[in-house]
């Protein structure tokens, strides 16, 4: 498959198509996904009224996209890669006519397509990059992508809620379709399935419980998922649960779409973090950047709705460590993935994002019977500490 390309298309390919064509495609379309993000959180709960009814919901679409993630490896193997991304920018434009609906069921449908084609894009991408970029070079790639999606994810939050408040629900909506369109154009306009050397995988399929399988039984693979699993538990979070906060603190809906936006200023600071792993390593980053949100996120869930300004700069302070994690955090997966094993493994790997979205929304469900919004954050502190140590106790010192 394209996975399996050679050293020769590193220097075959255009300079249009290396890692500022990579990180100007992931911008564009995180813009898409950035204009409905707050608007998702803040849209259930005017729909369920209270925050364990979202979180219900949440867990719900969660176990759906799960399952739909595994089999995405199939697709790949039978689809055209250029056209499995396509297909992933239309579930982004379904999801948002279904969130225009402002109805219960069509909620649902757009948490689902949204999140379904969110994970064909970034497994895509994900592929892409691998042919395109040397190993080697990740370190520098990586966070520049990042820092490119900063302008996307400060912007986004914000003027989607605000298009959400002051002209209703399709409003954000059809900037998403419109961002969405233009995500397309610079695709298909960057041809990236034209190489030769890229070609379909021969290799014998294997069922997505036999890619689990092989995936968990290599150390390296398994740690770099708990790692990327940890702190997408932390924006999973945030998102919905810093949106809900700013809410049942009496802040209003378009502070939760300011916290939001505030928090992806962090992003620009991934390139940062990128430099400095360079320095020290990529392992003594992501420890550091653990704990330090670790604690932070400790501290919000202590403040709660009883001091949401103080939580919401908690909050800022666990984002800017966690953008240390965006920037290098996914690198011990890109230098670990074996090349002929990349789509199947990749596919695999990308069930932290959606577990992200289960596991803590089904936690939070049962806390919030007895618990106040606060004890969300408190809990994610601590699970966040565990990471931090697990990555200090195994990651190689050398990385």
């Amino acid at each position: 498959m394209a996975s399996e390309a050679s050293p020769v298309i590193w220097t075959a390919v255009p300079p249009k198509r290396g890692a500022v064509a990579f990180a100007s495609l992931f911008a564009i379309e995180s813009f898409a996904r950035a204009v409905v993000a707050t608007v998702v959180s803040v849209q259930a709960h005017d729909l369920l009224l209270t925050s364990q009814k979202v979180s219900v919901l949440f867990t719900c679409v969660s176990s759906a996209v799960l399952i739909s993630t595994l089999t995405l490896p199939l697709l790949f193997r039978y689809v055209p890669r250029r056209w499995v991304y396509t297909a992933g920018v239309v579930g982004l434009i379904l999801a948002s006519l279904a969130f225009a609906t402002h109805t219960l069921s069509g909620q649902v449908g757009g948490m689902y397509l949204r999140n379904v084609g969110a994970a064909t894009l970034n497994i895509a991408l994900a592929l892409y990059i691998l042919d395109h970029i040397r190993k080697a070079d990740l370190v520098r790639s990586e966070p520049m992508r990042l820092a490119f999606s900063t302008l996307s994810w400060t912007v986004g939050p914000f003027l989607g809620i605000w298009l959400y408040e002051n002209y209703g629900p399709w409003a954000p909506q059809l900037l998403c379709i419109a961002t969405c369109c233009l995500v397309i154009l610079f695709f298909w306009y960057l041809r990236l399935n034209d190489h030769p050397v890229i070609k379909a995988a021969r290799s014998t399929p294997q069922s997505p419980l036999a890619n689990v399988g092989r995936f968990v039984s290599q150390p390296r693979l398994r740690l770099a998922w708990l790692i990327a699993f940890g702190r997408s538990c932390f924006w999973t979070t945030f998102f919905v649960y810093g949106s809900l906060l700013m809410i049942e603190g009496n802040l209003g809906k378009e502070a939760s779409g300011v916290l939001i936006s505030l928090s992806q200023l962090a992003l620009c600071t991934a390139y940062l973090f990128g430099k400095v792993s360079e320095r020290i390593g990529v392992r003594k980053v992501i420890v550091w950047a653990y704990l330090v949100a670790a604690a932070a996120v400790i501290a919000a869930g202590c403040a709660g709705t009883d001091a949401p300004i103080w939580a919401a700069v908690f909050l800022l302070i666990g984002a800017v460590a966690n953008s240390g994690l965006d920037g290098v955090g996914g690198i011990p997966y890109l230098r670990a993935v074996r090349a002929h094993e990349r789509p199947q493994m990749t596919g695999v790997y990308r069930s932290y994002i959606d577990l992200s979205d289960l596991l803590p929304s089904l936690t939070y469900s049962f806390v919030l019977l007895v618990f106040p919004l606060g004890a969300v954050f408190v809990i994610l502190g601590v699970w966040l500490a565990i990471v931090g140590y697990v990555a200090w106790r195994y990651l190689p010192r050398s990385m």
